[in-house]
């Protein structure tokens, strides 16, 4: 064999296998852009998760994903869109808790969680927390209870409205708690529930642990306890609820992706891989962890069961607490 042949054979060699794997991911996809729908405005963790998404999936299986904000009835409006969209991965939806809640408050839902999407993955998560204005007197979960006991239409709690974020403040003060005359105040958007309790209006807040965490790294709130399985990374000295005294709370938020139903199977694999891989990236991993959250990357059969078993979690809290069905 000449020289110059042989060269090119080891070349070929080398290069081929690498071809073939970039080849075979955009085998994968029809040909044109990909979009991502964040069923929510612009800015916040699942914009910017959803945005990472778009940006480094298109960087590894060499193809154009971009986002679209398309927001209206707590997320139900995009997902609803997507939910009718065509099943090639031409079109993927990123989620949140309220994308399975919503199957149980809302009696005019335009998609079923399971009969009309994929589950890919749950990209990340971060907990709930428990947290006061520093004036609030109980620092711990146990003083917080005999505190709201001693007096319970003095205090108030500030939480979001219809949805994840009521159906688990409920279940922790109404259901756990058995903290009934204590008053709930619903907010549209967590700015406003943060700022009630900064001002004192509302003595204790109910929230997710993002938009609440520089708060508490300034002590203008006091965190008490938070709802996921293990202590927050970045809140290390804040309890557990369970480690409180307060068993059977544990949620998280949850921001997924999923893909309208009876998409390939391969694609699904395909993405799922991609995004595990993603997640460990020095500079994903910071930029998640800058909005509270951790990095799950789940496999597509525990987000289905994940999503089963919300439905039915959170559909017996409505049932327990006697919410009405919107």
């Amino acid at each position: 064999m000449k020289k110059g042949i042989l060269v090119f054979a080891i070349v070929a060699a080398i290069v081929a296998p690498g071809l073939a794997r970039a080849q075979s991911a955009a085998d994968a996809y029809p040909s044109g852009k990909v979009r991502i729908v964040v069923p929510y405005p612009p800015g916040g963790p699942t914009d910017l998760i959803g945005r990472i998404l778009a940006q480094k999936l298109g960087e590894r299986l060499g193809k154009s994903f971009y986002v679209e904000n398309i927001s209206g009835a707590s997320g139900a409006v995009g997902a609803g869109q997507v939910a009718q969209a065509t099943p090639d991965g031409a079109t993927l939806l990123v989620t949140t808790n309220d994308f399975a809640v919503a199957s149980v408050t809302n009696s005019n839902l335009p998609y079923d969680p399971i009969k009309n999407f994929t589950p890919i993955t749950i990209v990340a998560a971060s907990p709930q927390v428990v947290a006061a204005n520093p004036s609030f007197p109980g620092k711990t979960m146990k003083e917080l209870i005999d505190v709201i006991s001693a007096a319970p239409d003095k205090y108030s709690y500030a939480s979001l409205g219809i949805g994840f974020g009521q159906l688990s403040a409920e279940r922790l003060f109404k259901l756990g708690l058995k903290l009934d005359k204590l008053v709930r105040v619903p907010f549209n958007g967590a700015a406003p529930a943060v700022n009630s309790t900064l001002a004192g209006d509302t003595q204790v807040i109910f929230l997710g642990l993002p938009p609440v965490a520089p708060h508490l790294q300034s002590d203008k709130l006091r965190a008490i306890a938070v709802t996921s399985h293990t202590r927050s990374e970045q809140f290390p000295n804040v309890p557990t609820l369970t480690e409180a005294g307060v068993p059977n709370q544990d949620s998280e938020l949850q921001i997924g992706l999923v893909a309208p139903s009876a998409t390939p199977a391969p694609i699904v694999a395909k993405l799922q891989h991609e995004i595990a891989e993603i997640v460990k990236l020095p500079d994903v991993k910071s930029s998640i962890e800058n909005v509270s959250f951790h990095a799950v990357a789940s496999s597509p059969a525990d987000y289905a069961q994940q999503i089963k078993d919300d439905i039915a979690v959170w559909g017996k809290v409505m049932k327990d607490a006697n919410i009405p069905v919107n």
